[in-house]
């Protein structure tokens, strides 16, 4: 017992971090939970007899959740402030509860089950907003949260494993969606808007029914979420910034030992001594920074093929796409291991080009053969080195840097604009990969293929150029380190 006082408890930090990652599997599980049922959703609200389901409500509708997630993540800061870390992810679980009910009975209370109307829609919608304000919430505090509890030489590491979970919890929900599948199929889109007779019997279940259990599936999760985020100690350094300091010492002493935890308590207060910094006190290239790598996160357009990957699939006239994109699951799950057991090793940068790099390789394959039958094998192998290489440097490095490069003082609001901005290009790029790739210039030719990913191609160059020279490297430096990194900064500049 006097050994675990000095050395800290390894298991005490690992479970409470196990339960922080929870939030990225719901994060992960609700953002790739419309790939399977979309089809099915389309076809349903094609029956609508009040109103015409177009491709463009379904694109918002497909999309409607990032709305969510912009609001939540933009929230995350006052929340995060004034609230805690645990309590915001708390509401977090229980948004994620809430929406995983509503969006599989829509109907609850106020309309009639399984008839479309244009009311049921919207209030379909409102249910995925709802889920989205809870992953914009966990996406923004959760590795916040990690950031805040983990020793600076395994942080990133912890971070790390954020991101396997965002992405373990899609692979969780691809085969969540497949097997709820089952020997169902899913509805072709020139069957869609003909009625529910012309629909192959095989799909009409997944019309009436699947897309609803992919959708509840989520409450499981979510709820277990909820009530384990309970039991777990709100951040050193924010029970600092309120003035429990004694609090704060006992947790640190529980994960560093207690000798290490008085002088990490005290380096904490040290920057904690001015409450009241302005966003703009480390000049305006940390706020930059802390945008940009959420923007390049988004905008090199790994969610449209997350989010579309059946579909993709299917028109590359691959026989069983629901299968070919759990496979990308399983990929994208082991490269992400990649960067969980490299990132303190090689350091964030290095990552982080070699992945931006790697992805405009894959994006540059799949724009040169998409559509040649014969070259089907290369598009999708080009597609599956796109996604690996995202997952061990985009992906997770990321979210490490956006927890830890923002000084104490101002981390909850300046993570808030920067999660805010990753939302909002996430769904600039959701909602125009459809129109682009769709794109021709003349009848029959491929110009959409080709110019989409040939544009995500060119943002991977510019992304690796850009961590080359504005990125610093963070790995192994305290997050009172931050403080001086960006004066040191400032200074230079001025």
């Amino acid at each position: 017992m006097n050994q675990q006082s000095e050395q800290g408890s390894k298991t005490y930090l690992v479970s409470i971090v196990m339960v922080a990652v929870l939030g990225g599997l719901l994060f992960g599980y609700d953002t790739a939970v419309i790939s399977g049922a979309e089809k099915g959703l389309q076809a349903f609200f094609m029956e609508a007899k009040d109103f015409a389901y177009t491709d463009g409500w379904h694109g918002f509708t497909s999309a409607s959740a990032l709305i969510g997630c912009i609001i939540g993540s933009a929230l995350s800061g006052f929340l995060a402030t004034n609230l805690g870390r645990k309590k915001s992810l708390i509401i977090a679980g229980l948004l994620f509860f809430i929406s995983a009910l509503g969006s599989m009975d829509p109907e609850f209370l106020f309309f009639d089950y399984g008839t479309p109307t244009y009311s049921l829609l919207i209030m379909f919608n409102i249910y995925r907003v709802i889920g989205g304000v809870g992953v914009g919430l966990a996406s923004a505090i959760c590795p916040m949260y990690i950031g805040e509890v983990a020793p600076s030489n395994i942080r990133g590491m912890l971070v790390s494993w954020n991101q396997f979970a965002i992405i373990f919890g899609q692979l969780v929900v691809y085969f969540v969606n497949f097997f709820i599948l089952g020997d169902h199929i899913q509805p072709l889109v020139e069957e869609m808007g003909k009625g529910l007779a012309a629909i192959n019997p095989a799909a009409q279940w997944t019309v009436t029914t699947g897309w609803r259990y992919m959708f509840g599936s989520e409450a499981v999760p979510a709820g277990l979420f909820a009530l384990l985020i309970c039991f777990v100690p709100e951040t050193p350094r924010y029970l600092v910034s309120i003035g429990q300091d004694q609090k704060a010492e006992g947790i640190l002493a529980k994960i560093n030992g207690s000798l290490k935890a008085q002088q990490i308590l005290q380096d904490i207060k040290d920057t904690m001594v001015v409450k009241t910094e302005k966003l703009m006190t480390y000049g305006a290239m940390c706020i930059f920074v802390g945008i940009m790598l959420s923007v390049f996160q988004q905008a090199v357009g790994i969610n449209a093929v997350l989010y579309y990957a059946p579909r993709i699939f299917g028109d590359m006239g691959m026989n069983d796409p629901m299968m070919l994109t759990v496979f990308m699951g399983i990929i994208n799950i082991s490269f992400t291991l990649v960067a969980v057991f490299t990132v303190e090793k090689l350091g964030r940068k290095p990552l982080l080009i070699c992945g931006s790099l790697g992805m405009a390789i894959g994006a540059f394959g799949v724009a040169l053969t998409f559509g040649n039958e014969s070259l089907a094998l290369v598009t999708a192998a080009s597609l599956l080195v796109y996604s690996a290489s995202f997952m061990f440097s985009w992906g997770p490095i990321t979210w490490v840097l956006i927890a830890e490069i923002f000084p104490n003082t101002i981390r909850g609001g300046a993570v808030a604009i920067a999660v805010a901005f990753q939302w909002i290009f996430n769904f600039i790029v959701s909602s125009t990969f459809v129109p682009m790739f769709n794109m021709h210039l003349a009848e029959g030719d491929d110009f959409g293929h080709w110019f989409t990913y040939g544009l995500y191609g060119i943002i991977c160059v510019i992304a690796a150029v850009f961590v080359w020279r504005l990125v610093p490297e963070t790995k192994g430096k305290t997050l009172e380190d931050m403080s001086k990194m960006w004066k040191d900064r400032l200074g230079k500049i001025e």
